[in-house]
């Protein structure tokens, strides 16, 4: 979902600051108008979004909601030059990855006192986690993203190796030895049940799948302690999964080290084409391939490898907000809970091809379909947990300046583990602590 163009952006970011962030306020006839900045971005998503708005405004006519168009590329930059220029949205889609900073600065509103209880009592407290701050809640989580296995259906089922499912998964010592099985080996022609690579790591952006697949093994990276500070440390939990990533790259020859610069989308025609049996991605991916995917080709969706903890995966939900700014923040609050009543929210998460966080709205039939792999995402959502990084103040300087660089060079081989600790740790317990003075 932030993989738009910089270009686009960036004009994006220019019509927010010189129209779409000016424009709300209160008219002379004493109607309000709230504006609400979405990150929806799928085609389908944003004529959810743009439907649930033009529904509100016709049920309220005295609180009107305009819509404005943000981008996932460029909204932490964008959002903190509106904040600092006093022309934030009033309602602010995000993620939950984000918000620390806005949220300890006091740009966005504490929601605790506001929210009614019907949304309180319909998200999970681990959801609710996500968006907590000090004592306050900053935040409404609403739709989130498990990363699953998609898996060229042919070729594992000619393979012959076991299919995993969400209650047996795959360990990752399993994933390691079935994407060897799955690789024909360098030089050689794949045969029945293999492709030229068991598994694509797309790790553009490294960081945030490193994090929360660890969280199968226990992996925490952060520690908070008994001062409220928080520093780094790189266990033996933390380093299981990226010595899988790094081994079957470097080690085995079962995953191409030539996707690891590369976005998701980016190494669908590799696995259209057979180059790759296995691509580790987002949830929402799913409508992608259903796009670009030849009429003929077959896949499936299975669950992540589990660690020691099991299945469990850290997510960082998208989020709805309110602006500290904003004079009306019971109407926006109102407005976020008609857009999370549990058949909209399954509009929502339908329409974004991701899983709602309300325990109402994930009963929907329609969300444990076997098509499409519905189901399998579905089963999953119990083993959801907040992203490791959800509360750490600092963490985007921290994870593009640090954390990026040297896991791209890990998994690459340019470097080994004990300089990966080393960065991590080191360079980046420096940059945090700039945070927490």
């Amino acid at each position: 979902m932030r993989t738009r163009s910089r270009i686009a952006a960036c004009a994006v970011s220019a019509v927010l600051l010189l129209s779409g962030c000016s424009g709300g306020g209160d008219s002379s006839d004493g109607r309000i108008t709230l504006r609400f900045q979405s990150l929806a971005w799928q085609d389908e998503s944003v004529a959810v979004n743009k439907e649930l708005v033009k529904e509100w405004n016709a049920a309220h006519p005295d609180v009107r909601v305009e819509y404005v168009q943000g981008s996932w590329d460029s909204v932490h930059d964008q959002l903190l030059t509106s904040f600092e220029g006093g022309e934030a949205p009033d309602i602010i889609h995000d993620a939950s990855d984000d918000l620390a900073d806005f949220a300890y600065g006091g740009s966005l509103a504490d929601l605790d006192g506001l929210l009614p209880d019907r949304l309180k009592r319909d998200i999970p407290e681990r959801s609710w986690q996500t968006t907590t701050f000090g004592d306050g809640v900053y935040g409404v989580p609403f739709l989130q993203e498990p990363r699953v296995l998609i898996a060229n259906k042919k070729i594992l089922e000619a393979s012959g190796v076991r299919i995993p499912t969400a209650e047996n998964p795959w360990t990752w010592a399993e994933f390691r030895a079935v994407s060897k099985e799955l690789t024909a080996g360098e030089g050689q022609k794949p045969g029945p049940g293999q492709a030229e690579y068991g598994v694509a790591w797309p790790l553009k952006d490294p960081v945030s799948a490193t994090l929360n697949l660890s969280r199968s093994t226990g992996g925490q990276l952060f520690h908070r302690g008994a001062d409220d500070k928080v520093t780094i440390q790189y266990t033996e939990a933390d380093a299981e999964v990226p010595a899988v990533i790094h081994d079957q790259v470097n080690s085995d020859g079962s995953a191409s080290g030539a996707t690891l610069g590369m976005g998701g989308s980016d190494t669908l025609p590799g696995f259209f084409g057979g180059t790759y049996a296995m691509v580790p991605l987002g949830f929402s991916y799913r409508q992608q391939i259903i796009q670009q995917a030849p009429k003929d080709f077959e896949w499936t969706v299975l669950p992540a490898p589990a660690g020691a903890d099991g299945a469990t995966q850290g997510v960082s939900p998208q989020t709805l907000s309110v602006s500290e700014d904003t004079r009306h923040k019971e109407e926006a609050v109102a407005f976020i809970d008609f857009l999370l009543q549990p058949q909209n929210m399954v509009r929502l998460a339908r329409g974004d091809w991701m899983l709602p966080t309300g325990t109402a709205a994930l009963t929907d039939p329609s969300l444990h379909t076997e098509k499409d792999g519905w189901g399998t995402g579905a089963a999953l959502a119990r083993d959801l947990l907040p992203a490791p990084a959800q509360t750490v103040r600092g963490y985007p300087e921290w994870k593009d300046k640090v954390a990026t660089p040297a896991l791209q060079e890990y998994y690459s081989g340019a470097i080994d583990r004990a300089e990966l600790e080393k960065r991590l740790v080191k360079d980046g317990n420096l940059v945090l602590a700039r945070y927490q003075r």
